[in-house]
């Protein structure tokens, strides 16, 4: 090889698998972008890495509102561009989907932010932005804590819907609480009147909500009409708000799940250097989420033997005790050999609500078992 010959970089394929709706006052993708891109500049300056990293990006219309093809075909595009690894998709409807090619045909490694237990295999790994089993672990625990005795339910009718409801049932057991009637809602934002006001009529002391989230864009127009204005909570669903203002402002007097953290060092001190690189300070879920994404790639690039999909594939498995930057202080990032979700801690996702301002959200509180 010539002296000072630059070797071809790395690339990683982003594969975004929604369609943001406009309207935001957060620039949610621009922000993913910006975490990965830093993680793997600081990797390459620290020589950590010896090769540059670049991002693939793609685009699909995936489920909820397009389809699963569109996800396969676009993750299949990204193995044609030579990617090691894949971010993404990130939605449990698709990724259920997807898994079955990634084995059969891809065998390129991708992380997740899905909650979906079910994605998790050979080659697919999860950093899971929430989870079909934790969340209602943590909903049925800040309710009953609050002082609920009795929780309404309005589950969406699809995979993630039932798969949060069936582990929510579960949790109301153990803590005592009572559901007194469960609704079912459609996934995209319709007209949900009818079964607010059939929830309303049981009289519980508490509301739940359990899915992707556009089924209750409309809830606070339902409640408004029905006279109640209950304690309410939902999972991850809560994070939907920063991809659109009207999103946000259906979710105000919400608790909500998400994993930002202001005591978490880690996530403060990169935010500081992202604030240094890029002039803003986004302090939500996404610079975090991505800081540990790119973390735990760069580590596996680095220690792929040899820089394949499958080196990259094993040398995840060997990320161990990286401390993290998204959840409660103390949250840590491991993947093994049969350990394919990566955040480690009780506390990797945190209760939060939302101002009316669109901009302002505030900490409710850490998951603490009994």
């Amino acid at each position: 090889m010539a002296v000072g010959h630059q070797a071809e970089p790395i690339k990683l394929g982003v594969l975004q698998d929604f369609t943001i709706p406009p309207g935001s006052s957060y620039d949610t993708r621009q922000d993913f972008l910006d975490a990965l891109a830093l993680v793997f500049r600081e990797a390459r300056e620290s020589g950590l890495l010896d090769r540059p990293v670049e991002l693939v990006e793609r685009d699909a219309d995936g489920l909820p509102t397009g389809s699963v093809k569109s996800v396969i075909d676009a993750y299949g595009e990204l193995v044609d561009e030579g990617c090691l690894a894949v971010f993404g998709p990130h939605i449990s409807e698709n990724t259920l989907a997807l898994r079955p090619e990634i084995e059969r045909r891809f065998r390129v490694p991708s992380i997740s932010v899905c909650g979906a237990d079910q994605w998790l295999g050979k080659w697919t790994f999860a950093l899971p932005n929430g989870s079909m089993t934790d969340e209602p672990i943590i909903l049925a625990h800040l309710a009953a804590k609050a002082g609920a005795r009795t929780v309404g339910v309005l589950a969406e009718r699809s995979v993630i819907g039932q798969l949060y409801a069936r582990s929510f049932r579960d949790a109301c057991r153990e803590q005592g609480l009572r559901i007194l009637a469960e609704e079912t809602i459609a996934q995209t934002g319709q007209d949900i009147g009818d079964a607010v006001r059939s929830i309303h009529g049981s009289k519980p002391d508490a509301l739940v909500h359990l899915g992707f989230g556009y089924g209750v864009i409309r809830i606070n127009e339902a409640l408004a009409a029905a006279g109640w204005d209950p304690p309410r909570y939902m999972g991850t669903a809560f994070e939907d708000a920063y991809f659109s203002d009207e999103i946000w402002d259906a979710y105000v007097g919400w608790v909500g799940l998400e994993q930002y953290d202001e005591e978490n060092l880690v996530g403060q001190r990169f935010l500081d250097r992202f604030e240094a690189a890029y002039g803003r300070r986004p302090q939500y879920y996404a610079p975090g989420l991505c800081h540990d994404a790119g973390v735990a790639l760069a580590r596996a690039f680095a220690g792929a033997e040899p820089l394949s999909p499958r080196g990259v594939r094993d040398a995840l498995e060997r990320v161990k005790l990286v401390p993290a930057a998204s959840g409660a202080p103390g949250t840590t990032i491991s993947f093994g050999q049969w350990t394919r979700r990566g955040w480690m801690g009780s506390s990797y996702l945190v209760a939060r609500a939302f101002e009316p301002d669109r901009r302002s959200h505030h900490l409710v509180a850490r998951f603490e078992p009994r």
